[in-house]
């Protein structure tokens, strides 16, 4: 089976629960407001989205680790940086929201939501950012040495 489909039955296997259980794992705050009419339907849409992007990090979690080494290069750190803070920006969004929905205008829940994800989002795309940034640097580099010397990688 190609890598591709694998991908796609596992994004779907995983998202089909997770769009059925966020309500149930963590319900509506019945203080907070009720969607109605097409604002229901956005937030529906919404949520079959995230639990796509989870199901999508799912996948990434089985399959991204060889191809995040084989970007990055030789370091196993920052292929590991990648691959975690790529994980993270996909699966983060399900539970994420349903803790937004959960917690209503609870100011205490609303800061533990906004650090543990908020914060950690936005360091997640700090070390995404500075390991393509470096692993494009380099690439760069081997490209300029090899068009400088072009029998050098014949070795």
């Amino acid at each position: 089976m190609k890598t591709w489909l694998k991908i796609l039955l596992i994004t779907v296997a995983v998202a089909l629960p997770a769009f059925v259980l966020g309500p149930i794992i963590w319900p509506p705050n019945p203080r907070g407001p009720t969607p109605a009419g097409f604002q229901l339907l956005l937030f529906m849409a919404l949520a079959a989205i995230e639990a796509l992007t989870f199901g999508l990090g799912v996948a990434f979690i089985g399959f991204g680790l060889p191809l995040a080494r084989r970007v990055v290069g030789e370091s196993r750190v920052h292929a590991w940086t990648a691959f975690i803070a790529t994980a993270w920006l996909l699966i983060s969004w399900w539970p994420h929201d349903n803790m937004h929905i959960h917690n209503g205008a609870d100011l205490a829940g609303m800061l533990v939501i906004e650090y543990l994800f908020h914060v950690s989002l936005m360091v997640a795309g700090i070390a995404l950012a500075y390991t393509l940034m470096r692993a494009l640097k380099t690439m760069v580099t081997e490209r300029a040495t090899e068009q400088r010397n072009p029998h050098a990688a014949e070795g």
